[in-house]
């Protein structure tokens, strides 16, 4: 019985590390090792809660119910995930890697049980969610770029350019800097669907006359 432990534990924290690595790649707030303790950490409290207590069982008048450590994990994975959603300038991040941690614990408690069938296809059916719908939806990713103006007539070739690397603009503000009279401080909102990476653009942006800086976020 020690070996299916083992097994189980290993077949989780593999599943676990797969819905990580893709998560690693794209830069997120969770990754690899991330993904692949949660998965191991929720196959073993499936583990102790299936056959932890299972001496007591030989008292008479004792029942117990396995199901009833496992399903904290359920609650107490959200305060982890919780800390992976991020409010800044009034846009919400972290909430597709905050959910992906919920469904590994999800998969790591499928695998402690041993359900390999479930716990393999749910994690086929989160990597699809994940890579497969985002190359059919490219929905883009949201991105804030700041740039230091010394003219306002820089505004229009600027946009023009987002626009050039398919970039949605939705939202733009543009104020004069009070310490700095005559710089303007260009604020522009909007999700990338541009070909060539992030750094790519600011290359791009840098030929552009009139602009002191530039701050990609």
């Amino acid at each position: 019985m020690i070996a299916e432990y083992i097994i189980r534990l290993a077949v989780a924290g593999l599943l676990g590390a797969v819905i990580g690595l893709e998560r690693e790649l794209r830069a997120k707030e969770a990754g690899l090792r991330t993904h692949f303790l949660v998965a191991v950490g929720s196959a073993l409290i499936m583990l102790v809660s299936q056959y932890g207590f299972a001496q007591v069982l030989d008292h008479d008048h004792i029942a117990l119910d396995p199901s009833r450590i496992a399903a904290q994990a359920v609650s107490g994975i959200g305060f982890l995930g919780a800390g992976m959603i991020i409010i800044e300038r009034k846009m919400v991040r972290g909430l597709t890697t905050a959910a992906g941690v919920w469904a590994t614990s999800g998969i790591g408690l499928t695998i402690g049980s041993g359900m390999y069938a479930a716990g393999i296809s749910a994690t086929i059916l989160v990597m699809i969610g994940l890579e497969l719908l985002s190359m059919i939806f490219k929905t883009g990713r949201s991105i804030n770029i700041s740039f230091e103006l010394e003219d306002k007539e820089s505004v229009q070739p600027i946009l023009k350019s987002l626009a050039s690397r398919k970039i949605f603009i939705s939202s733009y503000e543009m104020e004069e800097i009070a310490e700095r009279p005559g710089v303007f401080l260009l604020k522009i909102e909007g999700k990338a669907k541009h070909n060539g990476t992030l750094q790519e653009l600011l290359g791009d942006l840098d030929h552009l006359p009139h602009i002191l800086s530039a701050k990609l976020e």
